[in-house]
């Protein structure tokens, strides 16, 4: 196929998303790009496939009177009309705004009064819902284009447009000018806005993170020379594509290096949808490496005596030879050792993740157990941590394949300049710092200094190697009655490595000592108490057993083991329920809200400090 673009240079082609789609199509325009299951099957769409369809949906946009600056919101999980939207909204000049299918009405209404979105793709009538519940606090959305109609079709409103409608628009417009949108991408400047991120909002309403297409295909090539990524690797795309890190998975990397990105059927089919793609690159939060481990942690309890044994002996054995491989010592007998152990164990757990044929583990978007990446690397997972913001177009650290150093979120990627300032707040400065924050000069200049340095907010610490570690937030560090400073985020994941804790928020700013709220994992503390035969009801009733209660005390005093004498954990409550967003308790990135915590949960803090009962 030719596919031909009005005059611009390929540099400039080289330095936008639908440019570099442009160039795959070019390259092999056959090749499978997009996988989407429905139904049960797996349905391929090749480069070429998708560009028309970029296409028209972009064609459909214009019609409807989207043009370049404007804003157009996406409230969809992960699935191919997502990323035909936002190649589409860019290629025609504006910006995509993504919005977490989470979101209550309310926190939609903001995005969309915040960014003055136009128009806004829903998929469902779930999303359609809370569009029309808010329609008085978003005056600027003309259009609502709906993915799946159905049971939307005798709304009364008239922005209402279902996606087939869309794309017929779209049609009479190819018709008449069947090169428009190959010159609109001609015609982008790199430079410019292409797209509004917004951040997880932890501290307060989440800020509009204003990003180029220069920003993130700088992001796609450090990434590209980092790793040596090869055509045709496979991704799933999964997390939330409001969120940056997955926007690199799904879209930057893929179309700098012409990878196929898989959509499954839901969130809920992860597992599953894991185990059939077999991708060669995958991006884990820690929540999910997390929840891996307390499953095989439990299966691993459930089975035969000599299958854990087994399992136990080289589990062990794995993470000291691991340890041994990355600082490159590796003996003839570790060799044989992992040969043996690959065949029983490492193996077959493997292809159950669906993770046998990773090459590119990766753990990011939070910190992570230096504890946790180290049981996996002694089971052939060699998670690479990494590390960035949305401000920094996602990434700006990572572990090199084969050379990572657990505990660290390793070196800067090429092109990322880096220092530690006075209070040894990490610096980043270079082509993936974004261009500020929509509506919001002031939060900006807090953000870039004069010298264009972004201020991460973190503390972080450098080792001969120039690794970076990050120890905590500059904000959320805790000091101690005693004057030590810590960080609560050490102390969480020391406590997180139990399968039986899901989250943990630990106390002690101007304390005497550390304390947590911990909330325990229910389907492992739940499948525990029904082995014991401990009878129970709800999740609060579950929480109030004495026996549940020693379990975690008994997990706390294993993390203590991993901590220094004035991090452990001295006292600690069960929270009652599972933290909510919809009750302001965690962000749709399940980030914890510590002030909203801290506030809530106030009685129950107090009563580890002999402040009341507990």
């Amino acid at each position: 196929m030719s596919l031909r673009l009005p005059e611009a240079s390929a540099e400039r082609l080289d330095r936008s998303l639908p440019g570099r789609l442009a160039a795959q199509v070019r390259a092999h325009p056959d090749a499978v790009a997009l996988r989407e299951k429905r139904l049960g099957i797996w349905r391929e769409r090749s480069w070429k496939d998708y560009w028309d369809g970029v296409r028209a949906v972009a064609h459909g946009l214009a019609d409807l009177g989207v043009k370049p600056g404007d804003h157009v919101a996406i409230l969809s999980d992960n699935r191919v009309e997502w990323v035909l939207t936002d190649l589409a909204v860019q290629g025609l000049g504006a910006r995509s705004v993504g919005v977490y299918q989470t979101d209550p009405a309310d926190a939609v209404a903001y995005v969309l009064s915040h960014s003055e979105t136009v128009l806004i793709v829903c998929e469902d009538q779930e999303q359609v819902d809370k569009v029309v519940e808010v329609r008085g606090q978003t005056p600027t959305v003309k259009h609502v284009v709906v993915l799946e109609p159905q049971g939307t079709r005798r709304y009364e409103d008239e922005r209402l447009i279902a996606w087939d409608a869309l794309l017929e628009r779209g049609e009479r417009l190819r018709e008449a000018e069947p090169d428009f949108f190959a010159r609109q991408v001609a015609a982008l400047e790199p430079e410019t806005p292409s797209m509004v991120v917004y951040t997880s909002g932890t501290t307060g309403r989440p800020k509009g993170a204003l990003l180029s297409s220069a920003n993130v295909c700088a992001v796609a090539d450090a990434a590209q020379a980092c790793f040596g990524l090869k055509t045709g690797e496979t991704m799933l795309s999964y997390l939330p594509l409001c969120h940056v890190a997955e926007k690199i998975f799904t879209l930057f990397l893929p179309l700098k290096t012409g990878g196929v990105v898989h959509f499954g059927e839901s969130i809920d089919t992860v597992t599953s949808d894991l185990r059939e793609v077999s991708p060669t690159v995958f991006l884990g939060v820690p929540r999910i490496w997390e929840k891996m481990a307390a499953a095989i942690e439990i299966k691993i309890r459930d089975t035969t005596f000599l299958k854990r044994t087994l399992f136990n002996f080289f589990a062990a054995r794995g993470r000291r030879i691991a340890a041994r491989r990355r600082e490159g010592a590796l003996t003839l007998l570790d060799r044989l050792v992992w040969f043996v152990g690959d065949l029983m164990v490492y193996r077959p757990l493997q292809e159950r993740l669906g993770l046998r044929r990773c090459s590119y583990p990766i753990s990011g978007a939070a910190p992570i157990s230096d504890t946790l990446l180290g049981w996996y690397h002694g089971l052939g997972v060699a998670i690479l941590e990494g590390y960035g913001q949305t401000e920094d177009s996602g990434v700006t650290h990572v572990n090199p394949p084969g050379r990572a150093r657990l505990g660290t979120v390793g070196p800067p990627l090429p092109g990322v300049e880096v220092k530690l300032a006075g209070d040894g707040e990490l610096c980043v400065r270079g082509p993936t710092v974004f261009l500020g924050y929509l509506h919001n000069e002031e939060a900006t200049r807090e953000a870039i200094d004069a010298e264009g340095w972004l201020h991460t907010g973190d503390v972080a610490t450098e080792d001969a190697a120039g690794f970076h570690a990050i120890t905590g937030r500059i904000k959320e560090i805790i000091v101690t009655s005693g004057g030590k400073n810590l960080s609560p985020e050490r102390i969480e994941n020391a406590l997180k490595v139990s399968p039986y804790i899901k989250e943990a928020i630990a106390i002690g700013d101007g304390r005497k000592f550390v304390s947590a709220l911990v909330q325990i994992e229910l389907d492992a503390v739940g499948d525990w108490a029904t082995r014991q035969r401990i009878a129970y009801t709800s999740f609060e009733d579950l929480t109030r057993k004495s026996e549940v209660i020693a379990l975690v005390q008994e997990e706390i005093d294993r993390a203590n083991e991993l901590l220094a004498r004035v991090e452990s954990v001295r006292a600690f409550r069960l929270l009652p329920a599972p933290l909510n967003q919809d009750e302001g308790e965690i962000t749709a990135t399940q980030k914890v809200k510590r002030r909203v915590i801290h506030e809530r949960y106030a009685p129950l803090i107090e009563s580890m400090y002999g402040g009341g009962a507990g």
